[in-house]
């Protein structure tokens, strides 16, 4: 088994696709109609190349990025997948003026750390994540999201 795999997973690629199929019933829940994989041309300037969002509508202008990770099992920050979260963040800088724009990660608190990683990140990032970026956090166990940032 590859170290870096999520325990209990058949691959950590599954485990993102689970962790959007969750994220799609979150907001359908709420009436958004999204769909899966929304490709919007993105880019700096006159060039632009097609993108594909986690989710979203371009009729309902909305784009969700979904993200299920974990700090480290030493409770470390897991500082390779906060590369992926800024990577995010440009995406949504990119993206089309006028659009929501949803990062859905996964609640996971570190009792050492005394928050969660989403908490971390905005503590540490917060001049990375332009304005009109919300920050929403699944609590898997209580099955229910809270925007953390608007």
């Amino acid at each position: 088994m590859d170290n870096h795999q999520r325990i209990g997973s058949k691959s950590n690629a599954q485990v993102g696709k689970d962790f959007e199929d969750v994220a799609f019933e979150i907001f359908s829940q709420q009436g958004l109609k999204i769909r899966k994989e929304c490709k919007l041309l993105i880019g700096i300037g006159d060039v632009k190349k097609e993108h594909s969002f986690d989710l979203g509508s371009e009729s309902n202008k909305i784009l969700v990025e979904c993200k299920s990770h974990r700090w480290t099992s030493g409770n470390n920050v897991p500082s390779a997948k906060m590369t992926v979260w800024n990577e995010a963040m440009y995406y949504f800088a990119l993206a089309p003026k006028g659009y929501r724009k949803v990062f859905f990660v996964l609640r996971d608190y570190s009792q050492k750390r005394q928050e969660t990683l989403a908490e971390y990140y905005i503590r540490t990032n917060t001049h990375l994540i332009p304005d009109d970026v919300e920050i929403w956090e699944y609590n898997e166990n209580k099955n229910s999201a809270t925007r953390l940032k608007v």
